[in-house]
């Protein structure tokens, strides 16, 4: 209660002093709504623009205080109503001071890997600034008013379903990401994904956004509507969210786990024989004293098998000859562990994007990043789906890189991926195994959950950003996929941070930075199908069809609004006349 108590004077106090702020400094004659407008001034409008980056920035994980979020985009609304009401001010190049701000103060971490992180930066402020202007004309021509600043809502999630779908994926940023750090808060995740977080801080930042501004016109019956309102949109989840935590009982078979840190450096070290053997043996020595009659799994990071597996020969990968020795030693046992494979491209495929031709050959191959089950006797395996663009996918339409990597310049051209989530099974379990990146996609990490899997392991390489945010942000996703699903999750990390997580997103145990080690944990291996697992990003797609009626209502305004104009040239012409 002492949170919940916080959580409302902080908004409460926020929202007084920001409309006394904004009110002390509105000039002008008042529009027809009655709202005062501030007069507006270049360094007035980069305060304001700056301060939206500051404080989504601030409350970003790890090191952010979440609470921000349901403020951040406040000064960046307000800057935008004055615009919308006749103010002067160049609203696309202040979003997008304000929105550069955010992406490289919450992802700077990624020039560690590749300096062409600067055209990320850039590009994804700019899909943020070409979404928040849509939604400012639309506002202009459809409902000009405080109550116009809805039409954010849908345009906005719609844009987060797009960072998932179209080749520039990037769902880093997606607001409901936020609360990974309060996630005792948003527990309600299992019946509406990450959507949902995001549905929540923009409406409540519009909320407060329109109290200031009834505020300022002194409107007293729409301004106590929506203090009552936003104090009701704001608190009520986080009273939900924290009962669904106290009262969930964890389901499933007792399952034990034991995950491995072997701790390479992905940079510095010589890619040799000799190397990719040491590698396979740090997973062995690491895990072996952890190792006991119960142990089901044992989960091992992506990439740690180098040497390049063909897949119509697996029984030659000297690799896969260790880890079948090591387990046959302990039969109760698979090893979950991440390697690059090949095979060859099948006949009439090699027109394939990502066909590569074989050097003096007439034949291609496939390259794909994937995640291997071993048992003493068997190979599972899946490939990776959701590929990072520049690294592991060229964009079609940039058809001349194919055989190149714009970024880091290791994986080179573009990986072949699975069509779609496959689960692999043992000992009566079936697990789904996302790789790296692709435990940021919600939608797509539930479809292993339909398919059968009870428990998930996250196997990635975080290396590449070095001890920055971004290592630390990537675990914290994992919290959220386990709330959505109502899975425990494993994850293994080369570098860290490796750990075990549990239904309602607690971290059981984690491993440190940096430091080769190995971990053990009993989970519960769940079959229960969420409501989120079983939907999808149902919220996001309502969305996209608002949108598109938002959409078509601006294009009939423009419309209608030139033919009148076309009408009434000619009488405001005659009139000049006489």
């Amino acid at each position: 209660m002492v949170e919940f108590f916080c959580v409302a004077v902080v908004f409460s106090a926020f929202s007084y002093f920001c409309a006394k702020f904004l009110y002390t400094m509105a000039k002008g004659k008042p529009r027809k709504t009655g709202l005062r407008q501030p007069h507006g001034s270049k360094t007035f409008d980069i305060v304001l623009a700056l301060l939206t980056g500051v404080l989504l920035s601030a409350a970003w994980p790890t090191w952010g205080f979440a609470p921000l979020a349901f403020v951040g985009l406040v000064p960046i609304l307000l800057l935008e109503d004055r615009i919308a009401q006749g103010g002067s001010g160049k609203l696309f190049w202040l979003s997008f001071l304000a929105f550069l701000v955010w992406n490289v103060a919450t992802t700077w971490w990624v020039w560690n890997a590749t300096p062409a992180a600067t055209l990320a930066w850039v590009l994804n402020a700019l899909f943020m600034v070409i979404v928040f202007n849509v939604f400012h004309l639309t506002k202009k021509k459809v409902c000009n008013n405080p109550w116009g600043n809805f039409f954010l809502v849908p345009y906005w999630m719609a844009f987060e379903l797009l960072t998932y779908w179209w080749a520039a994926k990037w769902p880093w940023l997606n607001l409901g990401n936020v609360f990974s750090t309060c996630h005792h808060w948003v527990q309600w995740y299992e019946y509406t994904g990450v959507a949902g977080g995001t549905l929540w801080v923009l409406t409540v930042n519009i909320l407060l956004t329109n109290v200031v501004l009834f505020f300022k016109s002194r409107a007293t019956k729409p301004l106590l509507i929506n203090i009552g309102v936003g104090l009701a949109v704001l608190l009520l989840p986080i009273l939900v969210g924290k009962r669904i935590y106290n009262h969930y009982e964890a389901q499933g078979e007792d399952t034990e786990v034991i995950v491995v840190q072997q701790n390479c450096d992905p940079w510095n070290e010589q890619f040799d024989a000799a190397f990719y053997d040491k590698v396979i043996q740090d997973n062995i020595n690491l895990s072996r004293p952890l190792v006991t009659p119960k142990t089901r799994f044992i989960v091992g990071s992506e990439s740690a098998i180098q040497e390049g597996i063909w897949l119509h020969e697996l029984d030659q990968a000297r690799a896969l000859k260790q880890l079948h020795s090591y387990l046959k030693e302990v039969p109760q046992a698979a090893f979950v562990i991440g390697g690059t494979t090949y095979e060859f491209v099948p006949r009439g495929m090699e027109n394939d994007f990502a066909a590569r031709p074989i050097d003096n050959m007439n034949h291609y191959y496939f390259s794909h990043n994937s995640a291997l089950l071993i048992d003493s006797i068997n190979v599972q395996h899946r490939n990776k789906s959701q590929l990072v663009v520049g690294v592991e996918a060229i964009p079609e339409w940039l058809g001349f890189l194919k055989n190149y990597s714009i970024t880091m310049g290791i994986a080179r051209g573009t990986l072949k991926g699975d069509p779609e989530a496959k689960v692999m099974t043992f000992g009566g379990h079936k697990v789904g195994v996302p790789i790296c990146y692709e435990s940021a996609f919600g939608e797509y990490v539930s479809t292993f959950c339909k398919k059968g899997a009870d428990l998930l392991f996250v196997i990635t390489n975080d290396g590449w950003w070095g001890h920055t945010p971004g290592y630390r942000q990537h675990f914290e996703f994992s919290k959220l996929r386990a709330i959505e699903n109502r899975r425990c999750v494993a994850r293994s990390a080369n570098t860290g941070r490796s750990g075990f997580i549990n239904q309602r997103g607690d971290v059981l145990q984690q491993t440190h930075y940096w430091v080769p080690d190995a971990i053990r944990e009993t989970l519960k291996a769940n079959t229960k199908v969420t409501f989120y697992a079983k939907h999808g990003d149902y919220l996001s797609r309502i969305a996209v069809y608002l949108s598109f009626v938002l959409l078509i209502t601006l294009v009939s305004r423009v419309l209608i609004d030139s033919i009148r104009t076309k009408k009434s040239t000619p009488k405001a012409t005659k009139k000049a006349r006489k």
